[in-house]
């Protein structure tokens, strides 16, 4: 049997995702539930027919066919033919991803109009002013989705015809305008091509959907999977819907409805639209537009029948809804559906709602949040004590607020960012191009547009706080200025806003920390009850771990040792540690930094009020702690001219500076090696635990249990010998409550496992070292001058320092917890790498049958609901 790549949308449902495309499966899902007179019928192409274009460069055999009989029933059914010259059938011609990218693939509209059905259209609709109109946006979304010409010189022929008919709103052309007009763009479309607008309705087809496969590999697309981890080999499907008509006149018109608020959460429907035009006008963010509540005004049937059916969807898919609909005539048309994208506050919002109207279970409500999202919650916030002049006022598009430099590109935006510098991006409306710049960016704002807007969808995925419609500001993108009320502001200059109020201001208002909120409090209560991974952070000082304790961390997993000494008052007795000539003259220098190390161990023991804390013995090769041999020479040189008296000290440290100089070394003298070689500098770590212990516990009352952990241990041998000195050490110093292990973070160490474990209390993996000593890579290196490289080759669809290298260093993790626990039942096992606050990561970690994951006190939230929607869904896999 030849491959299916065509399916009517009776044919398809919900749990298609993969084949046909997020939109695909829910326009199947839509016909069912609502019905086929509320969703316009067509056909979709299925992903795998896109992969095999991308694969072979043309589209694969058979589907020609597949798609002529798609359409023949199709025009069977509405009774019209593709591009009739009497009543013509007009059909619309959409991407739809597995995975939601909004705006970053390509659209036609108005599919099947040339000169004569236009015509046609005209007649059969008594309406010749909108068959002009819909044939002028054919012509232009034809040039710039299948041919690439620039959306600039339509718009430029746009603003003449207003001009020259004194008119404001593309709603005020004539029909003499609109047919001059679309002849204007038929010239554009000549120059620009060399070619004559294609006529044939099949051929229009046939590029259209080559089109839409084509804007998968495009930059923008590639540019947004990349930022939102989706693979490149998923491809798109391709939805053939037959038309119906916003820009009727009066009784039509298009828009975008959430069945709830998108931007708080908050229990009423909301969106944008706009009366007598098409969608396009609404999401391109080119025309401001009306709040969906003003429907009930202008068209209040169809008003009602839009929160029928917002509430059914919601109810049918248990989500928030976002959808797109148009009313042609009076009647009210679906056009798609899908789970809204909104920002953290309104996810978190829906959760605790849903599950106190009963209609989702606790599990079911957590599973509906981007958990990596959560972060946002955490941004920073407008000082509310604080009084500021307001400068203008937009659509509160993004919550969150942000300050920095103007920039009016997305190129600028990244050149900015890689400087180091905060800015943010200010527009007329944006496009998908600029979604580099929405990464790059501290926020976002523009002039035009709504919450349905390009602008602010991309802003609320990615978390960026964003003002839209912001109508006072006159941006002029070639002069690089924006004025507003008699103030004119340049590149360069700085500016504030506000997403969640849509205040913008050029006063520099202090940001403030955010607070967790009873709705996010009561999301991570749930999450307390779900998960069965622990979360505990990585913290060095006290206030890292009051803070880690506010955000629900149980424990520390990794406190680091090493940057206790290199504050200003630590880092001279530090060097003379290392540059004593002799066991003794280094046992006199630990003398005096054992009390300061306590004291550092007192401050987070008592923070963590009895809570298990893991410390890791020190772990950088000495060098670090000297200054850099260059240096040295220099003030050597300079000691010698003017005779110094500090020449003879100076050309010691540069003798022993030289002398502990290593080839390479992070697989140095380092970790476990340091404290062989030199025992004495471990066994002072661990009486100032053993002391910093027992002075909180008769100070508090509060007797920490400490978890002592030697780094980059290969051989069991390294670790049998640090545990005698640690053992020993805590013994003669009366500390009870602890136990040994070490960090699992080289491959030999995962290989032999086992035989580790016979001398570990816990394993620890460090995958931040696992994952350079596995792969070969350094992670300084390999982010600036690889990465970008390898992703753009797709040899890497992430950076793995980022998210876990499944495959690869993943399976050295699941080897090494599956043989520590063969040898020892009770091993306790953690992770302490930066991807324990990857919620991708930490899914994977729960299937691997870890006990914790640790991470940095501010994703201590995000990875509580990780690991509780890890556990949610292993539950639904098990039988029952």
């Amino acid at each position: 049997m030849p491959t299916k790549y065509v399916y009517e949308f009776s044919e398809g449902s919900a749990d298609q995702r993969e084949l046909l495309g997020g939109k695909g499966a829910n326009l199947a899902e839509m016909t069912r539930v609502l019905g086929p007179d509320r969703v316009p019928a067509g056909f979709t192409i299925t992903t795998e027919a896109c992969v095999e274009y991308m694969r072979e460069g043309t589209e694969p055999p058979g589907l020609e066919e597949q798609v002529d009989e798609a359409l023949a029933k199709l025009e069977e059914r509405a009774g019209r033919r593709l591009g009739d010259p009497e009543d013509p059938l007009l059909v619309s011609v959409r991407s739809g991803a597995r995975e939601s990218m909004p705006g970053m693939l390509d659209t036609v509209l108005n599919l099947g109009l040339n000169d004569r059905s236009v015509e046609g259209l005209a007649r059969a609709t008594g309406n010749e002013r909108f068959a002009w109109d819909s044939f002028r946006r054919f012509v232009q979304m034809f040039g710039n989705v299948v041919r690439g010409i620039r959306g600039e010189r339509y718009e430029d022929a746009i603003k003449a015809a207003k001009r020259d008919r004194e008119v404001k709103q593309d709603t005020e052309l004539d029909v003499d305008a609109l047919r001059e007009l679309t002849g204007t763009f038929r010239s554009i479309y000549r120059e620009e091509t060399g070619e004559e607008f294609p006529a044939d309705p099949r051929e229009q087809l046939r590029h259209a959907i080559r089109a839409v496969f084509d804007s998968w590999s495009g930059e923008r697309a590639v540019a947004y999977r990349r930022l939102n981890g989706i693979p490149d080999e998923w491809g798109t499907a391709v939805n053939v819907q037959q038309m119906v008509f916003g820009n009727k006149g009066p009784t039509s018109g298009s828009g975008v409805a959430f069945s709830r608020d998108e931007v708080t959460g908050a229990p009423e429907p909301s969106g944008d639209f706009l009366i007598d035009a098409q969608g396009e006008d609404v999401v391109s963010g080119v025309r401001n537009t009306l709040d969906i509540a003003r429907l009930a005004d202008e068209l209040p049937d169809a008003h009602r029948e839009l929160m029928d059916i917002l509430r059914t969807l919601e109810c049918h898919y248990k989500d928030m809804q976002d959808t797109e609909f148009t009313i042609e005539e009076g009647r009210l048309y679906l056009l798609q559906t899908r789970a809204a994208k909104r920002p953290a506050q309104a996810a978190v919002r829906f959760a605790v709602d849903a599950v106190e109207e009963g209609l989702l279970t606790k599990p079911e409500a957590l599973l509906t949040i981007d958990a990596a999202a959560l972060d946002a919650l955490l941004h920073p916030t407008f000082d509310p004590q604080v009084d500021y002049e307001v400068l203008a006022r937009g659509v509160a598009a993004s919550p969150g607020a942000a300050k920095g430099e103007i920039v009016f590109t997305a190129g600028a935006a990244v050149r900015a960012a890689g400087e180091g510098r905060e800015v943010v991006l200010v527009r007329p409306f944006t496009e998908a191009d600029d979604v580099a710049g929405f990464d790059a960016a501290r926020g976002i704002l523009t002039s035009e547009g709504g919450k349905a807007s390009h602008a602010a969808l991309v802003a609320r995925g990615m978390g960026r706080p964003c003002v839209c419609g912001a109508s006072d500001l006159e941006i002029d993108l070639s002069a690089g200025t924006v004025s507003v009320n008699g103030t004119t502001l340049s590149e360069g200059d700085r500016i504030a806003i506000d997403g969640t109020t849509g205040t913008i201001t050029v006063d520099d208002v202090p940001l403030i920390e955010p607070e967790i909120t009873e709705e996010f409090r009561t999301v991570l209560a749930w999450a307390d009850e779900v998960r069965e991974l622990g979360v505990r952070t990585n913290a060095d000082t006290p206030a890292d771990a009051r803070r880690a304790r506010q955000f629900g961390a149980q424990g520390i997993g990794l406190c680091r040792t090493e940057h206790m000494f290199l504050a200003a008052d630590r880092a001279p007795k530090m060097r003379a540690m290392i540059l004593a000539a002799d066991r003794d003259e280094r046992r006199a220098a630990l003398d005096e930094l054992l009390p300061l190390q306590q004291e550092d161990f007192e401050g987070i023991f008592e923070a963590m009020e009895g809570l298990p804390v893991t410390i890791r013995l020190l772990d950088p090769p000495l060098h670090e702690f000297l200054p850099h041999p260059a240096d040295v020479e220099r003030d050597v040189e300079r000691a010698r001219i003017e005779q110094s008296d500090d020449l003879q000290e100076l050309e010691h440290t540069l003798e022993r500076v030289h002398s502990l100089a290593e080839t390479n070394p992070m697989l140095g003298t380092r970790g476990v090696r340091l404290g062989i070689l030199h025992p004495e500098i471990s066994e002072m770590q661990v009486r100032a635990i053993a002391r910093g212990g027992r002075a909180v516990r008769e100070r508090t009352g509060h007797a920490p249990h400490v978890e002592i952990m030697v780094p980059l241990v290969d051989y069991e041998r390294e670790l049998e010998l640090m545990r005698e000195l640690i053992v020993r050490t805590a013994e003669e110093e009366g500390l009870e409550d602890y136990s040994v292990g070490t960090m699992i973070e080289l491959p030999r160490a995962c290989f032999l496992a086992d035989r580790i474990a016979r001398h570990a209390d816990f394993f620890s993996f460090g995958t931040n070292d696992l994952t350079q000593t596995a792969l070969g890579f350094s992670r300084d290196d390999i982010e600036g001058k690889i990465l970008a490289r390898y992703i753009d080759m797709r040899i890497l669809d992430r950076s793995p320092f980022e998210a876990i290298d499944e495959p690869g260093v993943g399976q050295l993790v699941r080897m090494g917890a599956w043989l520590g626990r063969k040898e020892k039942l009770d091993l306790k096992l953690g992770i302490c790498g930066e991807h324990g606050g990857d919620p991708q990561s930490i899914a994977f970690f729960a299937e691997s049958g870890l006990d914790y994951v640790s991470c940095s006190p501010y994703r201590v939230p995000v990875a509580r609901v990780a690991a509780a929607q890890a556990a949610a869904r292993i539950r639904a896999w098990e039988p029952d």
